[in-house]
């Protein structure tokens, strides 16, 4: 079996000898080694991880727990937290509770009948005499700048230009401070309300 071994061996590498760049080109680039060259694999410095031994009896005491666990589960359904915004209170659901509007004579509803449509028409009038203030002030306007184009042109210019000074307004911006270092902003006082609900 060895003298087998060493023949292929010396064939191959006589083979090897005699032909050192005829096989083909790929094969002739250092890159890649010969088919007909001896290959060995890296050396893996590694060691198989050790399994860790488990005692059976605290395993399946694990498994135990967890059927246990799911059991517990599939029984009770999970509670929800409640919002209390959403929740009306009792005493709303109560049909006793209800308010009664007051009974007013028959002068007393009469009376308010009476000023209601007074004050109507009282709005409506003035309403009348606004927009008649305002009518006769814009033709009045308008009549007066036609005459005044039939003088001058330049003053009719000028009238319709706004006056800047007509409303006086002055406004300063806010005023950009730098920041104050290491300034801890007051938390205030508050009480602490939140209820805390477990599952």
């Amino acid at each position: 079996m060895s003298t087998s071994i060493t023949r292929v061996v010396s064939t191959l590498l006589s083979g090897q000898n005699a032909t050192p760049c005829a096989i083909t080109s790929v094969r002739c680039n250092h890159w890649f080694a010969s088919v007909l060259s001896l290959k060995s694999s890296p050396p893996l410095r590694a060691e198989p991880k050790k399994k860790k031994k488990v005692d059976p009896r605290r395993e399946m005491m694990a498994r135990e727990r967890l059927k246990k666990k799911l059991k517990k589960l599939e029984r009770v359904p999970p509670e929800f937290i409640p919002i209390e915004d959403f929740i009306t209170p009792a005493k709303c659901f109560d049909e006793m509770r209800v308010r009664s509007e007051p009974r007013l004579a028959f002068e007393e509803s009469e009376r308010r009948a009476l000023l209601l449509k007074e004050w109507s028409r009282y709005k409506h009038a003035q309403h009348q005499a606004e927009m008649a203030a305002i009518s006769g002030a814009v033709e009045a306007q308008r009549q007066a700048l036609e005459e005044l184009r039939l003088e001058s042109e330049e003053l009719y210019q000028a009238a319709l230009a706004p006056d800047m000074g007509l409303l006086p307004f002055t406004h300063q911006g806010p005023s950009y401070t730098p920041p104050i270092q290491n300034y801890e902003a007051p938390e205030g006082k508050y009480n602490n309300i939140t209820k805390v609900y477990t599952q």
